[in-house]
């Protein structure tokens, strides 16, 4: 065979090959539902992914989002919005589409690493420049007269954490009780004028509208308010102790069968341990779970005591029934307005 015909053939079968591999490859759709604050995470987390994904298979992933106090989004899965996977603020929520909707196995946190977090948060204070309240410890937020910004612990998770992480405080305290932490948690929502429904409402309702004295906002939200708005507007005040906020991820495993996008919804939420992903969750202020991205972004995290929900509340099953469940201690103490 000639040179010239050689080079024909060979560029043929490479156009060939590359036609064929063009024919095989897909156009994928995912859907990820999520809490409110995880918006400016997912946009950096899914441009990489569908980068890295297309490098690897050929395929094209598109990942749209849907986000909204996390109780409430757990609500729309189960009343039928079709989440390939669902990525929310605490692990009682992804429960209930388990156990309402038998969407997805009951032992669902197995799947991944850390019990399915790839990446941790905490609850702390968010005031105006200079802190004209004074605000540094959990009992300087139940003081008369300082406005309290939060969202309704009935639909938001991040509500339900600040929730604990306030009435924990007492618990954890010494000589605490739960008779004290009663009244202290009254106080406290006595001092709240609205309740939204998630915790970037609550975050709008304090920065934008002016709105409180002092935001109990996720430690991610607060990274974002100093970077969005100014950090000549608002200071962030570490209080000493804070609960250990764990927001999981799951597949939605029947939604995502029948879809088709299995393999690939298992890949979407691996890749968020990756080096690439736990650097992209430390660079949006959320707290990475791998010991080389935790290092890199300590600073950024000043030292703070966190206390687990297991240990003082018994877990989150028993957290919803005493506390957020119809008639609990929250339906108890709050008085609307």
């Amino acid at each position: 065979m000639s040179v010239s015909r050689l080079i024909r053939s060979t560029a043929l079968a490479v156009a060939v090959g590359a036609a064929a591999f063009a024919t095989l490859a897909k156009d994928i759709t995912l859907l990820n539902v999520s809490y409110d604050p995880t918006r400016e995470l997912y946009v950096e987390y899914n441009a990489a992914f569908a980068k890295y994904w297309q490098a690897k298979t050929g395929d094209t992933v598109s990942v749209k989002q849907s986000h909204g106090g996390s109780g409430k989004q757990a609500r729309s899965v189960i009343d039928g919005l079709d989440a390939d996977v669902v990525t929310l603020a605490l692990a009682y929520d992804i429960d209930e589409i388990s156990q309402r909707a038998k969407l997805l196995p009951s032992d669902w946190q197995k799947r991944f690493k850390n019990n399915s977090t790839p990446y941790t948060s905490t609850i702390v204070f968010i005031v105006r420049k200079g802190n004209p309240k004074g605000v540094k410890t959990w009992d300087d937020i139940a003081k008369p007269g300082v406005g309290v910004i939060t969202a309704n612990p009935k639909t938001s998770g991040g509500a339900r954490w600040a929730y604990l992480a306030a009435y924990g405080s007492v618990l954890t305290a010494p000589g605490g009780s739960d008779a004290k932490a009663r009244d202290y948690i009254q106080k406290v929502f006595a001092n709240v004028p609205v309740l939204d429904s998630g915790a970037r409402g609550a975050t709008v309702s304090f920065a934008e509208r002016g709105l409180g004295d002092v935001l109990l906002s996720w430690e991610n939200e607060a990274g974002l308010v100093l970077k969005e708005f100014g950090a000549d507007k608002f200071d962030v005040i570490y209080p000493p102790t804070s609960i250990l906020a764990e927001p999981p991820v799951a597949v939605v495993d029947k939604v995502a069968e029948k879809k088709g996008n299995a393999a690939v919804a298992q890949a979407y939420l691996d890749y968020l341990y990756s080096p690439e992903g736990q650097d992209i969750a430390g660079k949006n202020f959320y707290r990475p779970t791998d010991p080389k991205a935790q290092a890199k972004y300590a600073k950024q995290f000043p030292p703070i005591r966190l206390f687990n929900i297991n240990e003082v509340f018994g877990g989150w099953a028993t957290a919803q029934k005493t506390h957020f469940a119809d008639g609990g201690v929250f339906d108890q103490i709050y008085t609307k307005k």
